[in-house]
């Protein structure tokens, strides 16, 4: 089977991804193999292929929807011909991180993941995640390629939680790229007026052609200026950006008493600098939020079930495997919007 995978670093011609043939995974018993129908490109499997990610093993593809094409042995709760999302982690549910509400920092939760990645023509997923709930059933309504949104969508939905954007206010998204529209949907669905900003002339066309709100170019405007004349700032920044200077503009943004949600993932060896005075006196909650559950999944197929936000519209090209290099430095360049690999 065709499949992307990491190069190691000293490898013959460098490291990082290429299309390579793999055996099938071999199948536990209680695993799945699922053959690949579209996956989406992360801006985190972007800082994979450099090198610069931090926060777990650097497997490509995470973003994956299928169909199941063989089940394990003991597996009873999915069989062939299933139309699946499967979650690459999964937390253990009983330590007490789970119990705490904080799955996603569960020691457990990064250690699984689709094997060998989720751009390739069927990928294996383990018995650790078929156990633990983190394998969904994707209604027929909803197309694969819009299914692939569901893990950017889940993880947007636990970040405005994790911020307690439930209510309406005033929100300045940080980042214009896929998440950071993402995040301005799910916002403007929870009665938020929302404007965004970005530095890529194209993103902010894009944005603005979507009609979300007003959108800035942070290569010449003064956004925190723009966004407090006349006013306080915004009640909430959503940094959709791992940029230093994206946190630093989303600080400034805010009101006395505002909230910053960290969601972008800053590149290895990146340092914020900001008074901590500025920060305590006037209130200001810094807010990071990793990956998604299986709650935030549901609640994402059930966003997506008729599109009723509108989020099939970030999808702006589309590459099959054979093509994964040029798929790849579109998403880099910001060229587009929303980047999906099919088979």
């Amino acid at each position: 089977m065709k499949s992307v995978v990491l190069k190691a670093k000293g490898s013959k011609g460098g490291a990082g991804p290429v299309l390579v043939d793999l055996p099938s995974p071999e199948l536990g018993e209680g695993d799945l193999l699922v053959d690949l129908k579209a996956c989406g490109i992360c801006g985190t499997d972007i800082e994979k292929a450099k090198g610069q990610y931090t926060a777990s093993a650097p497997v490509l593809g995470h973003e994956a929807v299928g169909i199941v094409a063989e089940v394990g042995d003991r597996v009873s709760a999915f069989k062939r011909g299933d139309r699946v999302f499967p979650h690459h982690h999964a937390p253990c549910g009983e330590c007490a991180l789970c119990l705490g509400q904080s799955q996603t920092m569960c020691a457990d939760y990064r250690k699984s993941n689709l094997d060998p990645g989720g751009f390739s023509e069927s990928f294996r997923v383990p018995q650790w995640n078929v156990e633990r709930g983190a394998v969904l059933k994707l209604p027929d309504s909803i197309s694969f390629e819009l299914a692939s949104l569901t893990e950017p969508l889940a993880c947007c939905i636990r970040a405005m939680d994790r911020a307690g954007a439930r209510s309406g206010g005033k929100a300045l998204v940080v980042g214009a790229g896929p998440v950071g529209l993402a995040n301005a949907l799910v916002l403007r669905s929870r009665g938020f007026d929302v404007w965004l900003s970005d530095v890529n002339k194209l993103r902010v066309e894009f944005a603005k052609s979507l009609g979300l709100g007003r959108v800035f170019d942070a290569s010449s405007e003064d956004v925190p200026g723009q966004v407090r004349s006349g006013g306080e700032g915004v009640d909430l920044a959503v940094i959709a950006s791992g940029s230093p200077k994206a946190v630093s503009q989303g600080v400034r943004s805010v009101r006395k008493g505002g909230r910053v949600s960290l969601f972008g993932v800053p590149v290895e060896g990146s340092r914020f600098e900001q008074s901590l005075s500025d920060l305590y006196n006037s209130e200001i909650s810094v807010i990071p939020s990793y990956g998604a559950t299986e709650v935030e999944t549901a609640e994402a197929l059930k966003i997506l079930e008729g599109d009723r936000l509108g989020l099939g519209r970030l999808i702006t090209h589309r590459f099959g495997l054979g093509e994964f290099a040029q798929a790849m430095g579109v998403a880099e360049r910001g060229e587009g919007c929303k980047v999906v690999v099919v088979p």
